[in-house]
């Protein structure tokens, strides 16, 4: 018999405490070594142990300026001119400060540079504002964006140590950005800020990549005025506050490049604080800030020493201290989540068809409501902005929903708008579509699950068939049929294993049927009825989301745990008909899915992603 560790290639290891979830879940904050002067909208720049903070508001408008060790801050020369709430950029030994609010409520225009003993003022930027941010890492070669002038501002501008360059705007204009911006010039990222009109603080993330800004995905929390560290696609944010100053926020959000996951908080709640500009997402810094009085309190983020045991799927530990054996993987289920907004699509419409993940995904066909028309419009995600490709070669609409393979390697199936298309089928090959065998049943509004090679596609409303076709990468198949025939629910997992549920068989049903490769069996029911549904995952892990009529678009999620629903967190939107990451993402340590457009309401162009990280299981031995 196989032990574990040949299995596994290690051996099941006695801990002390559970493991962490990843480097980041394990990160904290800890105290640093005070300010020697308070403030609040003041400038920071550098990294942990070698910080930099300056300007700001004490009050009154101070000049000061100090240098941050690793463990105590000292005075150094001070600025030319008191400021606050402006841009801030570069390292200790080159840094910037640039527009901001003068004493009188006035807008600035001043620029200031630091060579790590003295600043010197020079060439002013083209459009003094307020409340803006910064990026850059050092003083020759910066961004500054966003800010009030007398509105919000979308204004981008860009310094290549000599002169200032109005570059795109930003997509929404914002202000109340002090630190909410990281990166380079050629690589920044904007976060939250205050827009008008509400919500005032949705929490937009912006990317730049030296040309233009793209929206990205939004913070968990929306808020103002935070601390910022790290890069373009690995940063923090920390801290921040509501648009009325009424709620301050201790919130730490992890940025991967795609979308925020919530950490440890802060020790103290507050806004309007420097942070680390060019630290990193492991080691950051924040000081001063406001409570809503001026702190000279300092806060050093950090992960855990990476010699510390961070869990990898199929992990075994026996927990000495709570005398349990556990394991990490999929046998604990998808855990609470929330779907979070991704990049809007390119063209919006419903009841198409979607493949991939929230970093790698596809959508393509589907029915547009004004001006009404099936489409054949394909798109490409990666996990910042949807780009449309190639067309599929027919209009098509009600395709096997759940899809069928992955960005590179899709296969289309089935759908309206003429008979002639229910039995079509096309190829995707990473760069455009080619037409494909046909089936031998005619497929509408089926589910669909596997992959490209491996593709299985599972009942159809018209005629009502319970047919069900397997592809094995030259020709089709009739398997098993379903027990319940009709169409419009949803598939997942993979051509034999798949999971299909809901839809309308006559009538709306919470019917689940398990496929095992031979045969079909009823399992536990949805725990709503519905039809128009979506579903990502795997037989053994998965989910379902959105669908129709509960009584009216719906926006409950349900996770499945290879026996069982349950109801998790639910999409922003209620919708009927959405794209979704289908049969293709198998999910195992983690839950990556997205749902794209909607039939009802119609013409949606919002993405929702949904991101769960695998859970711990306590194992029960006998």
């Amino acid at each position: 018999m196989a032990n574990y560790k040949d299995i596994k290639g290690f051996h099941v290891q006695s801990l002390s405490t559970d493991t962490i979830a990843s480097q980041f879940a394990g990160g904290s904050w800890a105290s640093g070594g005070s300010l020697n002067q308070a403030k609040r909208e003041t400038g920071g720049a550098g990294t942990q142990t070698a910080g930099l903070c300056f300007g700001g508001d004490a009050p009154p408008f101070t000049t000061t300026t100090e240098k941050y060790d690793g463990t105590s801050w000292t005075e150094v020369n001070d600025l030319n001119a008191g400021r606050k709430f402006f841009a801030s950029a570069g390292t200790q030994s080159s840094a910037m400060g640039a527009a901001g609010q003068s004493p009188g409520a006035t807008n600035s225009d001043a620029v200031e540079v630091f060579d790590g003993t003295s600043w010197t003022e020079t060439t002013e930027n083209n459009t003094g504002r307020r409340q803006l941010a910064g990026a850059g890492s050092t003083n020759t070669a910066v961004i500054i964006f966003g800010g009030y002038i007398t509105d919000y501002s979308a204004l981008s501008e860009s310094w290549n140590g000599s002169a200032w360059t109005e570059t795109n705007d930003l997509n929404t204009a914002r202000a109340r950005l002090p630190s909410g911006g990281i990166g380079s010039n050629t690589a920044a990222l904007c976060v939250g800020g205050e827009v008008n009109p509400s919500p005032r603080n949705p929490g937009v993330t912006e990317s730049w990549n030296g040309t233009s800004w793209t929206e990205t995905g939004d913070q968990n929390t929306g808020r103002q005025a935070g601390m910022m560290s790290g890069t373009q696609p690995s940063a923090i944010y920390g801290g921040g506050v509501n648009y009325s100053e009424t709620t301050w926020y201790a919130q730490t959000e992890e940025w991967n490049g795609s979308t925020w996951a919530e950490g440890s908080d802060m020790a103290t709640a507050r806004a309007y604080l420097g942070g680390s500009k060019v630290g990193t997402s492991s080691l950051a810094l924040a000081m001063g800030g406001a409570t809503p009085s001026a702190q000279t309190a300092t806060e050093e983020w950090a992960f855990p020493p990476s010699t510390s045991s961070v869990l990898i799927e199929g992990d075994m530990w026996f927990n000495s201290g709570s005398g349990s054996l556990k394991v990490y993987g999929k046998a604990a289920g998808i855990p609470t989540g929330t779907w979070s907004s991704g990049a809007v699509i390119n063209t919006g419409r419903g009841i198409g068809a979607g493949v991939g993940n929230t970093t790698a995904g596809l959508i393509w066909g589907g029915y547009r409501a004004s001006p009404a028309a099936q489409l054949t419009v394909t798109e490409s995600y990666n996990g910042t902005a949807w780009t449309e490709v190639n067309d599929l070669p027919t209009a098509v609409q009600f395709q096997a929903r759940g899809g069928i393979g992955t960005q590179t390697a899709a296969l289309s199936a089935g759908g309206e708008p003429t008979p002639n298309n229910q039995t079509e089928s096309e190829i995707w090959n990473g760069s455009s579509w080619a037409e494909n065998t046909e089936m031998n049943s005619p497929h509408v509004k089926s589910g669909g699950a596997g992959s490209q090679t491996a593709g299985i596609v599972i009942t159809s409303i018209t005629p009502g068939s319970a047919n069900v076709e397997l592809w094995d990468g030259s020709s089709w198949t009739e398997v098993a049929n379903v027990n319940t025939k009709g169409g419009d629910g949803a598939g997942f997992g993979s051509s034999t294993a798949a999971i299909y549920t809901g839809g309308e068989r006559p009538g709306t049903v919470a019917i689940t049927e398990s496929y095992d490769g031979t045969a079909w069996t009823e399992v536990n029911d949805l725990n709503t009825a519905r039809y128009g549904l979506a579903g990502s995952g795997g037989q053994s892990l998965g989910m379902v989301a959105g669908g129709y009529p509960v009584p009216s678009n719906s926006a409950l999620t349900e996770s499945w745990n290879g026996s069982t629903w349950t109801e998790i967190g639910d999409l922003a939107n209620g919708r009927y008909g959405p794209m979704n990451s289908g049969g293709a993402q198998t999910v195992s340590s983690a839950v990556n899915a997205f749902m794209a457009g909607s039939y009802n309401p119609p013409n949606i162009t919002a993405t929702e992603e949904f991101i769960a990280p695998a859970g711990v299981a306590t194992v029960t031995t006998s």
